[in-house]
């Protein structure tokens, strides 16, 4: 999805113009529209004309229309999505109040106004038009004195950082400046890999060089992050991968990604996390089912304590017809964050998406558990006997 223009006022009323261009974006857009919002796009429109001799013919033109949007269709196996709506703007062809069907399309530009845009509705343009949380893959590709950090998406490798740094000889008796230059180096990338890489949305981070330079490096990384007590970089080991390269040289990055233990290291999607964050879930209503509630009111209730540490939601809540029920969905997730919980936001596409769905859209998995929740549960069980 590519941003063109974003004009927010400080109440976040305003529009946005945007540009799809992957079948993945028309999901997105769906997820942005709401009925009351304004559509403006280019549309075809079929026009009745009478000719001078009074012959009533019909034609098809392609015009710009904006619509108050009453009705949203997406056909999710064709990634096609239909806008029913009325036309609330001056137009030669179409008068005013008159109803028409827009159909959005990739590498088509439209504008999108709302009374409130609220957070969550930001953060999924913000991830849509950002090619690094699509990057499921980082990689480091490094020789001695030079290294690329790379984001990886589906249709591209992004260089996010370059780090080259001059590495004397060894001298016979006298290694101290190389060694010296060589940790100033590992040094530099280490702080470009944090400072560029998303743990959040990376599941794997690819370190090639030849010969034996990646495991000087991961070395080097991890007494470092155990000495300073990194937990970014010490809670995702598991995610630094090492494969061989011919040089550090961004277009040895290919030959890393041809790698057998690479690839099926990738097969899993993001998806997969959203599946482990379930089972998760279904754990500890198993195992410790006091830290473990799902129903909009018993998490509400959750947050009021401060209790959790992971909130799961279905984004099929978010496109609720009612605006107060939507806004109290988005209040929480806000809340949340406030309180320094995780918040996964599930695809109602996925099956994981799905069997959030059956239980109510909304779960949580909380930090400690809280009594009078479950005395509430008790009582309304021992009620309904």
């Amino acid at each position: 999805m590519r941003l063109v223009r974003k004009d927010l006022e400080k109440d976040n009323a305003g529009q946005v113009t945007l540009i799809p261009e992957e079948p993945e974006d028309m999901w997105h857009t769906y997820n942005l529209l709401q009925v009351g919002d304004s559509l403006r796009a280019s549309t075809i429109r079929k026009v009745q004309t009478e000719s001078a001799t009074g012959s009533v013919g019909s034609n098809r033109v392609r015009t710009t229309l904006t619509l108050c949007v009453e009705a949203i269709d997406f056909d999710s196996q064709a990634c096609q999505l239909r806008v029913k709506g009325t036309n609330i703007q001056e137009n030669e062809y179409v008068k005013m109040g008159a109803y028409h069907t827009i159909e959005l399309e990739p590498n088509r530009q439209f504008t999108l106004a709302k009374k409130q845009w609220d957070s969550v509705v930001l953060e999924r343009i913000e991830q849509a038009c950002d090619p690094a949380w699509s990057a499921d893959v980082a990689a480091v590709v490094m020789q001695e004195g030079l290294a690329h950090v790379c984001l990886v998406t589906p249709s591209m490798t992004l260089t996010r950082a370059k780090v080259e740094v001059n590495i004397p000889r060894k001298r016979k008796g006298n290694c101290s400046q190389h060694d010296r230059a060589l940790e100033r180096f590992y040094e530099q990338v280490v702080q470009a890999i944090q400072r560029h890489i998303n743990f959040d949305v990376v599941k794997c981070v690819l370190v090639a060089s030849p010969g034996f330079v990646r495991e000087q490096f991961c070395d080097y990384m991890f007494q470092q992050a155990v000495k300073t007590d990194n937990k970014l970089l010490l809670e995702n080991r598991s995610k630094f991968l090492q494969v061989h390269s011919s040089s550090g040289h961004k277009y040895a990055l290919k030959e890393a990604l041809c790698d057998p233990t690479v690839t099926s290291r990738l097969s899993d999607t993001k998806a997969a996390g959203e599946v482990k964050a379930l089972d998760d879930f279904y754990k500890m209503l198993q195992h410790e089912p006091d830290r473990a509630f799902y129903g909009l009111k018993h998490v509400e209730k959750a947050n009021e304590a401060m209790a959790i540490d992971t909130l799961l939601i279905s984004d099929e809540l978010f496109r609720h017809q009612d605006v107060a029920t939507r806004a109290r969905y988005v209040k929480l997730v806000d809340s949340v964050r406030e309180n320094m919980g995780t918040v996964r936001i599930f695809s109602s596409l996925h099956v994981s998406g799905e069997q959030l769905g059956q239980l109510t859209g909304v779960a949580a998995i909380l930090r400690f558990p809280v009594a009078e929740l479950s005395d509430q549960e008790d009582e309304s069980s021992s009620e309904e006997d």
